[in-house]
């Protein structure tokens, strides 16, 4: 995760406006945290999404979030095989398995529902 106010990166690209839908993220710990109470959406910080080589990645337990355009998540598929409100996957630093994430339906959304 990047700073709010961060420079512009020389490689890889700033991503601002993600809602976590099911969880937070704990700025302090820098990961992802069970939600506050009543609290459905929370801002995701800005997003840095850096291309690596697959063999420079450090093993870190991570939970592969879906990101998708709405919080309806239903479309049509298209040819790939996935939803056309799906945008694509992010791996998230967590403490917990996957399955955790997964049984609270945890998303990234890039837009709420008004």
């Amino acid at each position: 995760m990047a700073d709010e106010n961060c420079p512009v990166p020389e490689d890889g690209v700033l991503v601002r406006g993600l809602f976590l839908e099911g969880c937070r993220w704990c700025s302090t710990e820098h990961r992802l945290t069970e939600s506050h109470s009543k609290v459905l959406y929370s801002k995701l910080p800005v997003l840095w999404l850096k291309p690596e080589e697959r063999s420079k990645f450090v093993e870190a337990k991570t939970y592969t979030c879906p990101v998708y355009k709405t919080s309806a998540r239903r479309g049509t598929l298209s040819t790939t095989g996935h939803s056309t409100n799906y945008v694509l996957s992010v791996e998230l630093p967590t403490h917990e398995p996957q399955e955790h994430w997964i049984n609270r339906g945890v998303a990234l959304l890039c837009q709420l529902d008004d």
